[in-house]
């Protein structure tokens, strides 16, 4: 079944076409990315489809009886509810029946409120139809929905009567997120939904997208992210709009593949066409081979002729070089504590990096990973402790909140004033490889998109030579081409990096070390983002089969030889899975049983010898309430299991 179609939907902005005749469709079940270059259209269709812009022309056709859902990018939520109220408000239609039904049942409870028995009856069936609706739409878990969006997203260590209006920017557009998902629209159209997310709570978000029973249309520049979602991709490219099937590294094999193919036929007709001419040429004016002549002319001129297949718009080019070569010690941090004025937010920090090293400094949203770069980079927010810098060493620092651009200066002036012996033409000749040109170079930095100011950061940084690079999220911003052209460069780069990002796909290509930050401190990983999560995963269990079993062992037990510690660490984990899956059967049984003594106690007040009996009717009643509530606790017990059992699944 198709959920979703636009026919020809073209768009303008002023003088400027954006969109031309773009046709998409999604099917039930399906998850489908647009992918494309900043500027290229994207958030531009998803507002079309959302209803929140016209287009100039073309259809967007919805089945009536279908939902969509829209998150735009920086979602923002004004609230002056709590953020699990503000959730449940969701359920509103599903808690206005409860509220309904408990009425209801009180009025059960004293059947002498009722004219009749015949009046009696009639209500219990009401009744009875009422509590099956409720609980066919999930009336005994929507808490526990709500509290496992709350604690995927990240909210698990708030207070569930948290102010919505004390959050930031960022934790509203989270919870905005975590309302629509459980608002489960038949289409979820979400434009740039990692934004805002650390690393544990994209793992999250994509297994719930995964599980999804309703389709979804992203707009994503996280390649982790697309590869584990979706499973077709729309390129939108020089106006237009061109289908692949499968997930996003899919799609690039598919676009090579498809434009060496259209090369290939381009290079084909160009021999033809260079054939045909050239026998025109030489025969058009011979008598014996004039007619021959004359009918390769026509064919000539029937040719459709293909225009040579060009790559999407340009793309950045640059490198990064180094002026000197640092000392082979390039720094390193002891018993250093961070934080603000009189607040410390880490303390007892220990590293080392070498020449030539490109770290990853990977942990939560919050724990201070910014802070610590802007520690060694500038000193700024360190209170006590010692950074030293190896010899020789030069800093070029990134700084994701882009505070080191002017405002009020122009383009040309932001990179000329720090060089300003060279001369315009050479600046604009950086700026070039940067897609700054003609009149873009005289736009004051405050006119500039995130992506534009992130790529003057980038042409700063180029410049600077500097041989230690401390970058703060430098891929925010960037389109997914320009995101491999920094790959490359950081690559080629002959200096040393140390780097905060929360993309994946980035960590895993650039790293060659990984530091995790934690209350704890900081810990060590050698090598890319997937030994870090193969060895975190590894240490968390050996941590937990310790804890489990260290009260049973003796000295000698607890010191198995290596492979036996692997041997243990399978069958333990087999073991934990299995007692998982017995615990889940043993309250899927609960769960029937309460249900069904539920049911079993509503069909009892039908009884004359209950309904006329004003005391026992009253007793039945609270057994049912205290039903209910057991009813609700195991099922938020089950989903908690459940979600345990499949992340050891996952593992094993």
């Amino acid at each position: 079944m198709i959920l979703l179609q636009t026919n020809k939907i073209s768009k303008s902005f002023a003088a400027e076409l954006i969109l031309s005749d773009i046709s998409i469709e999604v099917k039930l079940g399906e998850r489908v990315a647009l992918v494309g270059r900043n500027g290229a259209g994207k958030s531009t269709l998803l507002k079309i489809i959302a209803g929140e812009l016209s287009a100039d022309s073309g259809d967007v056709v919805i089945p009536k009886d279908r939902t969509i859902g829209y998150l735009p990018q920086n979602a923002t939520l004004n609230s002056n509810q709590s953020i699990f109220n503000e959730l449940l408000s969701v359920f509103r239609p599903l808690t206005d029946l409860e509220k309904r039904l408990r009425n209801m049942e009180e009025k059960m409870a004293d059947p002498a409120r009722f004219a009749s028995q015949k009046e009696y009856e009639q209500f219990l069936q009401t009744y009875d139809a009422l509590q099956a609706e409720f609980k066919s739409r999930g009336g005994y878990t929507y808490p526990a929905e709500i509290r496992s969006v709350l604690n995927g997203l990240n909210f698990g260590a708030y207070p569930e009567d948290t102010p919505v209006s004390t959050l930031s920017g960022g934790q509203k557009t989270r919870l905005a997120l975590g309302k629509l998902l459980l608002q489960k629209p038949d289409l979820l159209i979400l434009d740039e939904p990692t934004n805002h997310l650390d690393i544990e709570t994209l793992t999250w978000l994509e297994g719930y997208l995964q599980r999804y029973k309703g389709s979804v249309l992203v707009v994503s520049h996280d390649r982790y992210f697309l590869d584990k979602v979706v499973n077709k991709v729309y390129e939108i490219a020089g106006c237009s709009a061109r289908k692949y099937n499968g997930n996003y590294s899919r799609f690039l094999k598919l676009r090579a593949a498809a434009f060496a193919a259209e090369m290939k036929h381009y290079d084909k007709q160009k021999k033809e066409i260079a054939r045909l001419s050239e026998f025109v040429q030489k025969n058009i004016v011979r008598a014996s081979t004039t007619k021959r002549a004359q009918s390769r002319r026509k064919q000539l001129e029937k040719m459709d002729i293909t225009e040579k297949p060009r790559r999407d718009e340009k793309s950045i080019r640059f490198s990064f070089d180094i002026e000197r070569e640092s000392g082979r010690d390039v720094l390193a941090f002891s018993d250093l504590s961070l934080g603000y004025a009189h607040h410390t937010l880490l303390s007892g920090l220990n590293g080392h990096i070498s020449r030539g090293e490109r770290v990853a400094l990977v942990g939560p949203n919050g724990i201070g990973k910014s802070t610590l770069l802007k520690a060694i980079a500038s000193g700024a927010t360190r209170l006590s402790g010692d950074i030293r810098q190896g010899s020789h060493v030069t800093i070029g620092y990134y700084d994701q909140e882009q505070s080191s651009l002017s405002p009020g200066k122009t383009v040309l002036n932001e990179l000329w004033d720090d060089y300003p012996l060279l001369t315009e033409n050479d600046i604009r000749g950086v700026l070039g490889l940067f897609l700054f040109s003609g009149d873009d170079v005289k736009k004051n930095v405050s006119q500039l998109s995130g992506g534009e100011k992130a790529r003057l950061m980038l042409a700063k940084l180029m410049m600077r030579r500097d041989n230690f690079l401390i970058l703060d999220e430098p891929t925010n911003h960037l389109d997914l081409d320009s995101k491999e052209v920094l790959e490359a460069a950081l690559l080629d780069y002959p200096g040393t990096i140390l780097f905060v990002s929360h993309d994946r796909y980035f960590i895993n290509h650039i790293a060659t070390r990984v530091l995790e930050l934690s209350q704890e401190g900081i810990t060590n990983y050698l090598g890319d983002y997937d030994y870090y999560i193969e060895k975190r995963t590894e240490n968390k269990e050996i941590a937990e089969l310790e804890a489990k079993t260290a009260p049973l062992a003796t000295k000698e037990e607890q010191k198995p030889a290596p492979g036996k510690a692997q041997y243990l660490k399978d069958k333990e984990a087999k073991k934990q899975r299995r007692r998982l899956a017995r615990l889940i059967e043993q309250i899927e049984r609960d769960i029937s049983r309460l249900e069904d003594e539920i049911a079993a106690r509503e069909q009892s007040l039908l009884k004359p010898e209950v309904y006329n009996d004003v005391k026992k009717a009253k007793t039945i009643q609270m057994q049912m309430e205290r039903d209910k509530k057991t009813l609700d606790e195991q099922m938020e017990k089950w989903e908690t299991l459940q979600f345990s059992l499949d992340e050891w699944s996952e593992q094993g």
